[in-house]
């Protein structure tokens, strides 16, 4: 194997080659094709020639000098050249360098089968040296200008996967309240007036829970904001645990209230959610030394369900459900109540 970096100057008649670099791998157990090829290109510049009369070494050397362009002989021994030219399109880091096969005779027949193979080209040796550096030059600027289409592709592609990405993220934003990482007000809004008219059309139970920690002013006062945000945290985990069915929704509702959407439930299942919800949040033991209602932090949930008609409004369900919670805080918190 033997690499030439030649010297830079341009040859008669062709277009100089300043804005990108030909490196030429000769496939050629032959001394003297090598040769003959070195002298045809002279000391042009930005050229770079490689020659393996190996041909077994023909593909690794071809990974570590990433040539934008193979001259491969037909015949090579202990190989036939067409079965090394399906090797290259085999291989991933040759699968698209341009190959142009050189043979001794032009026979149509194996011009043909070169091709199929996946031959970019073919010469018959010895190759004429202004059309070999003009097919050089050619090879090579269309291969690297594809190498430059796909990386712009890739980038394209890349870039429009981020896209996609950061706007996942900015929708999943501006439905998750970001404290508890239920979903927020704004989103409750929209779900809950699909699932309402659904229940319309479809004459199925629609239920809410409405849920709010007690004595929560005090317990910040008491234990300070942050304690206060870490108990959200925790309620609103319990809550998430507690409704698990794909179309049941939680959703922080404003301060330290939050609220339950649960579709296709009648009234006895989300009570049965609802006080899974409480034994949760009371099974915590979170201390609170200013509670009414106990040492440890509680909530009360209030409970509404309806199979609503096209004729009443939305909110009276919520309505329902608020009315159930006052009744829950009035009788002595840490309950639920419908």
């Amino acid at each position: 194997m033997a690499a030439t970096g030649l010297a830079q100057r341009d040859c008669a008649g062709i277009l100089p080659a300043d804005d990108y670099s030909v490196t030429v791998l000769l496939v050629d157990d032959q001394a003297t094709v090598g040769h003959v090829i070195r002298r045809a290109l002279g000391d042009l510049p930005n050229f770079y020639f490689y020659h393996c009369a190996n041909p077994q070494e023909a593909i690794s050397l071809a990974e570590r000098i990433n040539p934008t362009v193979i001259l491969q002989d037909l015949v090579l021994p202990g190989i036939d050249g067409l079965t090394l030219v399906e090797r290259y399109r085999a291989n991933p880091f040759t699968l698209d360098v341009p190959v142009i096969v050189l043979s001794s005779e032009e026979k149509a027949a194996v011009k043909s089968e070169a091709f199929k193979l996946g031959a970019s080209d073919y010469l018959v040796k010895p190759p004429d040296p202004v059309e070999l550096i003009a097919r050089l030059r050619h090879h090579t600027k269309a291969y690297l200008n594809q190498v430059q289409r796909d990386e712009a592709y890739r980038s394209l592609h890349e870039a429009q996967q981020q896209l996609m990405q950061l706007n996942t993220e900015l929708q999943r934003l501006t439905k998750v309240d970001g404290l508890t990482g239920l979903c927020n007000r704004r989103y409750l809004d929209d779900y809950l007036l699909i699932e309402w008219k659904r229940a319309v059309r479809e004459q199925t139970a629609l239920s809410v829970l409405m849920i709010d920690v007690d004595c929560f002013k005090p317990y910040n006062d008491t234990y300070g904001h942050l304690c206060g945000d870490e108990v959200l945290k925790k309620v609103a985990t319990a809550i998430r645990q507690s409704l698990s069915r794909p179309a049941d929704v939680a959703a922080r509702f404003g301060g330290e209230e939050f609220i339950g959407i649960l579709p296709n439930t009648a009234l006895a299942g989300a009570r049965h959610v609802a006080e899974k919800v409480r034994r949760i949040v009371e099974a915590l033991r979170i201390p609170h030394s200013a509670s009414g209602a106990g040492a440890h932090v509680t909530i009360s949930i209030g409970v509404a369900s309806a199979i609503p008609r096209r004729d009443t409004p939305l909110t009276d369900l919520l309505e329902a459900a608020d009315v159930a919670l006052y009744r829950a805080k009035k009788a002595g918190k840490n309950r639920v109540a419908s």
